[in-house]
């Protein structure tokens, strides 16, 4: 099984892994990361999350032989507090976050690509009960509307909209070819090769489906009270909205509250709980990009937590 993973190296380097430290692998995919984590501890601990049960199965195999302390939690990031509760931990030295899909899963015949037919699914779990398949054939025009608007970021939204509801009337949608068809006659042939809408207007029903930016704002607010104090934070993003939200978060806990901005004394209440450790974005470097295109829109930010309570 064969997965890529994107800017391993300055993802791993940003958490500043200690050998007896407890990390947090959010979203632990084919292992990729998590073997590196594993690597450089010692007397430490990791814990991994992911919603796919496929991914957890195959990766418990690969770290087993890494005769270290690990935990694979089959669970949303978005009940990474939760979760670790259970485990007695309150308290971490890093956390990664991996955004994104796959490379494995983009293989698998979920429904994420344009590029084949397939049947309209994208869950990440397969637990889960919304799909591709049931947004497309039960949301209204104007819930359409707003999700392609909104994760899409496509002018063209009201276009696609009508013409899913219209079809579907006709003829349900089932694979991934129906729904491509459908914002081809949506939009026109000549936008549709020039611009490419298919893209994002995927990326938007799997959003959609898996929920993905509530659930990551969420776990992003959780994941910094979590970290000790010079504890890191990384982020790798593959879509811009996601990395908006990053950006949003990191900015917030990173900056003093503009309301004590001139105070001789500023409460600790009101210092910054975050540090920003690049303040450039890091991008794949050109060699990362020769050897896998899918890393072109990856962005990796990292912080540490202050002292600031």
């Amino acid at each position: 099984m064969k997965h890529y993973t994107v800017l391993k190296k300055e993802s791993i380097e940003g958490l500043a892994i200690k050998e007896d430290g407890v990390y947090i692998d959010a979203t632990l995919g084919y292992a990729g990361d998590a073997i590196e984590i594993l690597k450089r501890i010692k007397r430490g601990k990791l814990f991994a999350f992911d919603k796919d049960l496929e991914a957890i199965n195959y990766s418990k195999q690969i770290l087993s032989d890494t005769k270290k302390e690990f935990h694979l939690i089959h669970s949303d990031y978005v009940n990474i507090t939760e979760k670790l509760n259970e485990y007695g931990i309150s308290k971490v030295d890093g956390i990664l976050f991996d955004l994104g899909v796959s490379s494995v899963q983009l293989d698998e015949n979920r429904g994420f690509t344009f590029m084949r037919e397939e049947q309209l699914d994208m869950r990440m779990n397969k637990e889960d009960a919304l799909t591709a398949k049931e947004v497309l054939n039960t949301y209204s025009y104007e819930k359409l509307k707003d999700i392609f608007y909104r994760y899409a970021e496509e002018k063209k939204s009201p276009w696609v909209a009508r013409k899913i509801v219209e079809n579907r009337q006709t003829k349900p949608f089932e694979t991934t070819f129906d729904f491509v068809n459908c914002i081809k006659q949506a939009v026109g042939e000549k936008y549709f090769y020039e611009h490419h809408p298919e893209r994002p207007l995927f990326q938007a029903v799997r959003i959609e489906v898996n929920q993905e930016l509530d659930h990551l704002q969420k776990a992003l607010e959780k994941s910094i009270a979590l970290l000790k104090p010079q504890g890191r934070l990384v982020v790798i993003t593959f879509h811009s909205l996601e990395d908006r939200i990053v950006k949003k978060i990191f900015q917030k806990y990173s900056t003093i509250d503009e309301k004590v901005k001139g105070l001789p004394e500023i409460p600790e209440a009101y210092l910054p709980k975050l540090k920003i450790i690049n303040k450039k974005v890091i991008v794949p470097t050109v060699e990362e990009l020769k050897e896998n295109s899918r890393s072109a829109s990856a962005k990796l930010r990292i912080v540490e937590r202050t002292n600031v309570k």
